[in-house]
């Protein structure tokens, strides 16, 4: 014989056996099996034990039954046979066995009532019904009765009784008034389970004429209303108090049984005065957890799903002020009979053996009986297959007769259970119900569960094998189930293949062959994250998936688990969620779900939508005191962002309506807080809460609250005296604001006295004003000076004194012993003695020197003079002059600095300054190449700064890969203006450095690049390219870098720089465009830096390196005019201009036109240096010797009779600002330069040649 095996719950969905119908699942077979297969009958619907109908409805009495041929139905009512056909108001729906009893024509339910029971037959067996108690249920009338009011006294209790009638099912009850509203309960007045209306002690407000109880029968949908109770509470004084006795239960003890799995309901109603509380606890126990509750004001004691363990004894105690009282409920659980294990259907092939069990269990123990196809088995046909033994019945051997449907009946007093119970006797081949070729597609990884659905009798064996000519399959790698399905715990990609399932039994065998496809898993590689976002802000998730190619995703969006809302600002693209405009609404979780037909993937991200707190309210002031009130508050919403702190603001609506002031900052844990008062202060507060994103919105205004007036607390700050005149003293101080005033009638008590001469104080009040002069004082003397503040209740505290002076008045003297020491060629240390302070007749504020330059010694030329001017703070004796310009003659005197101006200036003080190293030569040109020579022209440099000696030219040539040749230098007399270099390479390119050199040293050099020509009468053009007349121009934090470029078009510059003699890398900066000049910014004072031009694309190619060196570091400057678009733009147009009218000079000279001016120059290296005219500030005739051609007047001065500062001139325009410039007195710059300039008659005129190109370029800066 064949073992029986159970199935697996969790596959049972999947698979269709008669051979596993031991289990008590009902499995449908097969529909082609189904028109094949006999079966016993088996019932599948019947009505309840307990069948309440409606009178005024059709009875139906359900029966359906399933089974193989369909079976045929019969009834019995009361015992006996229930003949259908002879009462015509009974039928039988088709193809069922349910009955309906037509009463709406006529009948009478009543006539019908009784037990009924079913059967369903067929050649198999019999299966019947529960008896089916029939019942119409029943809605009677209240009985008439007179009902007397009802007159209690005062704190009495009383009962109403309802006393409805009795129906089926019980009704409903609840108690209304005549308005059909329910009368309120609550501890003192309560409706008990029995309907009655009980109270505790009756009050004056019980008094009313409509208490009315309602029964509400359910079954029928109809109310009945018992007549109205009229209750009149009467007073007597005075009312006397008791302890509680019980309304109901009555006694001290009572029973009370209950069945298994109902609800368990105990009740105690107390009265006394006061009110009695009631409590419930079980003697020796706890109450169940989770299933015990209160009801009716914990009058009713709950507890559901009952069981024998809650039987015991359960107390009640009823409790007031004056004593307790208590009623113990012994309760009982019994119990109607419960399945333990109920029969189960039997599919048996001949031969085999089985067993029917039942199990029941109750209180008391239930009876088990036996029936087959309804008969009591012991008047049953005898199988000798089978074989009782109480609750199981033994089968061995069966045969094909022996099918038939078995009933297992379990009864005690409470109740019954019956079951029906088949045995299929059934010979059957083996038969595989999956269909052929069927297709299993799973995720790696995953289980996989290929079916053989399978039926026969006896249960056929079931083996599965992979591929064609595959080995049979054993092993851990797989789950072999009894319902055929082979399972693969761990599916991976090379269980991709076709499996075949064979089954076979002692009648035939069977196969079937199924695919199963292995794919990749879905996965979301890039998850949502968290994110914070304030309101009003755009938000983004990003969802991106990888998935098995042959799979077609879907990507939905959820929030909180649900849809995303209906609203166009979500926008959902295809690997990211975008929600735009967010509000408070979006807060979150937000989960992306990736879906194909095989997997499903999520990943989620929580969004907090944060913003401002919300504006606190409910502002309340408490603990009001003259000095001091209590401020409360309950915080607005924080948003999603923590309160930080509150901040408290007040405003005065006495004195500055409408302006709120901070008054103090809490905790934004805090909600309360004590606030200090001014005297004589309106105040209205209000609270603004913050967080983290800002500040809320201010909380509506508390209530005003106005404290009483008092004298001043405080004094006027700021006293000052200071003279405006030489003869008055002005005093001045802050005045009080509003809320310091502390009352009415603010004024100001101002006293004064000279200090150190013993006088009396003079004072005077004044009204509520923030000055006050003092007329007919001595110049500059000090003075002891105090305010005080009073009102109409009296004087502030007595004030501090200050000192103040008198008014001032211009120095009288100037400084004497005035000396310069030369410090090097652009620096000089100036020193001179002190004034007496009595003659400074004021406050000192400093030494002021006032300096020009006179002419430089090189030129020979007077110019028209700007003075510069620097302040030094203090009592000073010396101060550094820089910037000044090398090889010239300047002139210097000192005055002393009061408040109220300068004094006398110190005769003018005459030095020079020694020689420097020259500029750069102003241009370097390369002309008339041939085949081994180039011509050179060079001009001088702008500021030779002393007496040049010689210049210097070094050259090398380049060759193709731009690599430098040997360097060759030849030194050239200070008078020389060319030079042509011979013995060259032909067509070879050069580069030349050139510079001028005075006693000093070497000055800063010009580089430029030429070509020698290939054959004469025909240039070559440069065939690389070049970047020539390279310079560099700086100011004290920045350069001006220019440069000319000759090669391909297009070429976008780079400038490099790095400090003089560092090993750092070079730091690089793009020029925009093709511009031929460039700015370096942020460059520090005092230093020296190194530069150099490049192209980008050309790779390798650089212009020659230059050296500058940035002004030293002042304190602070002015606005440089040289740094203003506006002014670098005007300068652009002058240098194109200046540069136009060189070449037509050029031009022109080339022509031999002439000059008489240059001739002159050119013809006396020193010529005489006119005086200008002291008149009318124009320079004097400057007669030409040979053709006495003088020049008109002011030739060489513009028309404003200014000479225009060049370029070259250290200007301190760029140290300072204003007349304060200061030095420290180791003679490092520290002040700033004024911005004033006195225009004084030069002595001579600077050269008035025009600048090159290059110069006029650096001028912009």
């Amino acid at each position: 014989m064949m073992t029986k095996k159970s199935i697996s719950a969790s596959r049972a969905s999947l698979i269709l056996f008669l051979c596993q119908m031991i289990t008590a699942l009902e499995v449908p077979l097969d529909p082609i099996l189904l028109k094949e297969l006999s079966q016993p009958p088996t019932i599948t619907q019947q009505s309840p034990k307990d069948y309440i109908v409606d009178p005024r409805e059709n009875i139906v009495i359900q029966c359906e039954a399933k089974g193989k041929p369909p079976p045929s139905f019969s009834w019995t009512r009361n015992g006996t046979h229930f003949d259908i056909d002879k009462d015509a108001r009974v039928t039988v729906k088709p193809n069922s066995g349910t009955l309906v009893i037509n009463i709406m024509n006529g009948g009478k339910t009543e006539a019908y009532e009784g037990v009924y029971q079913c059967t369903a037959r067929n050649e198999r067996g019999a299966a019947i019904s529960n008896n089916i108690v029939i019942r119409p249920s029943r809605s009677p009338l209240w009985t008439k009765e007179k009902v007397e009011p009802k007159h209690v006294r005062e704190g009495d209790p009383l009962v109403l009784h309802c006393s409805p009638p009795v129906g089926l099912p019980p009704p409903i009850i609840f108690w209304m008034d005549n308005s059909f509203q329910r009368l309120p309960q609550n501890e003192r007045v309560s409706q008990g389970l029995n309907g009655d209306l009980y109270f505790s002690n009756v009050k004056p407000e019980d008094t009313r004429e409509d208490y009315i109880c309602y029964a509400r029968f359910n079954h029928t949908q109809t109310i009945q209303q018992k007549q109205p109770i009229s209750v009149k509470v009467f007073s007597t004084k005075p009312l006397t108090e008791r302890r509680p006795t019980l309304l109901t239960p009555v006694g001290s003890t009572s029973n009370k049984v209950e069945l298994r799995g109902n609800v368990l309901l105990l009740e105690c109603i107390a009265e006394g005065l006061p009110t009695p509380v009631i409590r419930w606890i079980k003697e020796g126990g706890e109450l169940p957890i989770n299933r015990t509750f209160f009801e009716n004001f914990k009058k009713t004691l709950k507890i559901i799903e009952v069981s024998e363990a809650d039987s015991g004894k359960y107390k009640c105690v009823a409790r007031n002020p004056l004593g307790s009282t208590h009623h113990t409920i012994t309760v009982t659980v019994k119990a109607a009979p419960y399945w333990i294990t109920a029969p189960r259907n039997l599919v048996l092939s001949p031969g085999e053996d089985g067993t029917l069990i039942c199990r029941a269990n109750g209180n008391p123990k239930p009876n088990i009986s036996w029936l087959t196809n309804g008969v009591p088995i012991a008047i049953a046909p005898e199988d000798p297959s089978r074989k009782v033994d109480g609750d199981t019945i033994i089968f061995s051997d069966v045969q094909e007769r022996s099918s038939a449907v078995y009933q297992c009946n379990a009864s005690n007093e409470y109740g019954y259970l019956l079951a029906n119970a088949f045995v299929n006797v059934l010979a059957e081949p083996p038969r595989i119900l999956t269909p052929a070729n069927k297709l299993y597609q799973v995720i790696a990884n995953n289980p996989a569960l290929l079916d053989c659905a399978f039926f026969g009798s006896p249960v056929p064996e079931i083996e599965w094998f992979k591929g064609v000519k595959g080995s049979i399959l054993r092993g851990d790698l797989y789950v072999f189930h009894d319902n055929g399905t082979l399972e693969i715990p761990v599916a991976q990609k090379d269980s991709t293949g076709t499996y075949t399932c064979v089954a076979r039994n002692k009648l035939g065998k069977v196969q079937n062959e199924v695919h199963l496809e292995v794919k990749d898993p879905t996965m979301i590689i890039k998850q949502p994250e968290y994110k914070i976002i304030q309101r009003g802000g755009q938000v983004s998730f990003e969802c991106t998936i990888k998935h098995d190619p042959t799979l077609i995703p879907t990507i939905m969006w959820l929030k909180d688990n649900g849809e995303l809302p209906d609203d166009e600002r979500f926008i959902i693209h295809k690997d990211s969620l975008a929600i735009m405009n967010v509000t408070d609404k979006d807060d979150g979780t937000y989960t992306c779900v990736a879906n194909t037909t095989l997997d499903s993937v999520s990943a989620s991200a929580v969004l907090t939508v944060v913003d401002r707190p919300n504006p606190p309210f409910d502002l309340e002031l408490t603990d009001q005191l003259e000095r001091s009130i209590q401020l409360s508050w309950i915080p607005g919403y924080d948003n999603n962002s923590p309160i930080t702190n509150f901040v408290i603001e007040y405003e005065d609506g006495m004195h500055e309506p409408g302006v709120w002031h901070y008054q103090a900052e809490v905790r934004g844990t805090q909600t309360t807080v004590q606030l200090k008062l001014s005297p004589y202060v309106n105040y209205s507060f209000r609270v603004i809460a913050v967080n983290e994103i800002g500040r809320s919105q201010p909380s509506e205004a508390s209530e005003q609250y106005l404290t009483k007036a008092a004298k001043p607390d405080e004094n006027p700050s700021g006293v000052q005296g200071i003279g405006s005149e030489p003869d008055n003293l002005v005093i001045i101080w802050e005045p009080l604001k509003g809320f310091q005033s502390n009352g009415p009638g603010l004024q100001y008590k101002v006293s004064w006295r000279q200090k150190d001469v013993g006088d009396e104080w003079t004072s005077v009040i004044v009204a509520n004003v923030s000055k006050y002069i003092v007329s007919g004082t001595p110049t500059f003397v000090p003075y002891e000076i105090k305010v005080q503040a009073l009102n109409d209740l009296g004087y502030a505290p007595e004030p501090a004194e200050v000192i103040g002076h008198s008014g001032e008045d211009l120095p009288m003297v100037a400084p004497g012993n005035v000396q310069v020491h030369i410090v090097n060629s652009t620096l000089a240390k100036v020193h001179w003695d002190p004034v007496p302070l009595k003659t400074v007749r004021g406050h000192l504020q400093g030494y002021r020197i006032y300096y020009w330059k006179v002419q430089s010694l090189s030129k020979r030329r007077r110019r028209h003079v700007e003075k510069k001017i620097l302040t030094f703070s203090g009592n000073k004796t010396h101060g550094m002059l820089p910037g000044l310009e090398p090889y010239s003659s300047y002139k210097l005197n000192v005055r002393v600095v009061n408040g109220k101006g300068e004094g006398p200036a110190s005769p003018d003080k005459l030095f020079k300054t020694p020689e420097g190293v020259p500029s750069a030569p102003s241009f370097l040109k390369i002309t008339n190449p041939t085949l081994d020579s180039l011509t050179l022209e060079w001009g001088p440099p702008t500021h030779p700064n002393g007496v040049l000696i010689a210049y210097t030219l070094k050259f090398q040539p380049i060759n193709s890969t731009h690599e430098l040749g040997p360097l060759v230098e030849i030194r050239i007399p200070a008078n020389e203006t060319s030079l042509i270099l011979s013995n060259l390479n032909y067509s070879t390119r050069y580069k030349f450095y050139f510079y001028a050199q005075t006693s000093v040293g070497a000055g800063s050099q010009i580089t430029e690049e030429a070509v020698t020509i290939m054959d004469e009468g025909k240039m070559v053009r440069p065939v690389y390219p070049r970047i020539r007349n390279f310079t560099a121009s700086a100011a004290e934090t920045y350069a001006n870098i220019s440069w000319e470029y000759e090669g391909p078009d297009h070429v976008n510059f780079y400038v490099e720089y790095g400090v003089a003699g560092s090993k750092e890398d070079w730091k690089k900066e793009i020029v925009n465009g093709s511009r031929s000049f460039f700015v370096l910014k942020g460059l520090t004072p005092g230093t020296s830096y190194k530069v150099r031009v490049g192209a980008e694309g050309l790779s390798g190619f650089v212009s020659s390196e230059d050296v500058f060196e940035t002004g030293p570091a002042m304190a602070s400057r002015q606005v440089d005019i040289a740094t203003q678009g506006w002014f670098i733009g005007l300068m652009c147009a002058v240098a194109l201009l200046i540069l136009i009218l060189l070449i037509v000079c050029f031009i022109r000279r080339n022509k031999g036109g002439k000059y008489p001016v240059k001739e002159k120059e050119d013809a006396h290296a020193d010529p005489e240096i006119q005086p200008m005219k002291e008149d009318d500030g124009t320079f004097g005739e400057y007669s030409d010797a040979e053709d006495h051609k003088p020049l008109k007047k002011g030739s060489r001065t513009p028309s404003d009779r200014t000479v225009k500062k060049e370029d070259s001139d250290d200007s301190l325009v760029d140290y300072g600002e204003g007349v304060n410039g200061q030095f420290n007195e180791d003679g490092s710059f520290i002040g700033q330069y004024s911005g004033k300039k006195e225009k004084e008659p030069a002595e001579g005129n600077e050269s008035s040649e025009a600048p090159s190109p290059v110069n006029a370029m650096n001028s912009f800066v």
